[in-house]
């Protein structure tokens, strides 16, 4: 676990009140799904493991049924468990980390509202390009006025 944290871009630490097996299967698939993991551990070994990391210290938020919710890149985990939490009410957010950063709840859930790597590169990517297809229009503009122009004329002359 202590490997884990210390490898971890973002922590959250939740209540899972009344989950499901099922509940807590579907958080594990999704959380796989994106590129996290989820763990239920005993408090006093999260704690443990947690005092020899550079991680900010959450211990306060390891109280009664914790579920942590982490991965390398600091949006993943986030994103994940609030979409989670807005479906299932047992689910509850209580902070987390962001490496020595401490997250409250508000703090979670600003970083699930960012968006992914992978987005982050569609954008990149759509700016990039947008430029190249500005040029194209521009230096096709002249071209397509001239030749509007000619076949004005050509009509004009036809009809005389």
């Amino acid at each position: 676990m202590q490997e884990a944290f210390s490898a971890s871009g973002a922590i959250v630490v939740a209540h899972n009140k009344g989950l499901t097996v099922a509940d807590m299967e579907d958080l594990r698939v999704q959380m796989r799904a994106a590129g996290g993991q989820v763990k239920v551990a005993k408090n006093r070994l999260a704690k443990r493991a947690l005092k020899n990391t550079d991680v900010a210290d959450f211990s306060d938020l390891l109280t009664g049924p914790t579920v942590l919710a982490f991965s390398n890149d600091p949006i993943t985990a986030p994103k994940v468990a609030s979409a989670f939490a807005k479906k299932n009410s047992n689910f509850e957010i209580l902070g987390g980390a962001m490496g020595a950063t401490g997250l409250d709840v508000q703090g979670v859930e600003e970083l699930a509202r960012l968006p992914s790597m992978d987005e982050l590169r569609a954008m990149i990517a759509g700016l990039l390009t947008r430029p190249a297809a500005k040029i194209a229009s521009v230096v096709q503009a002249p071209g397509g006025q001239v030749a509007r122009v000619i076949s004005a004329y050509s009509k004009e002359g036809a009809a005389a």
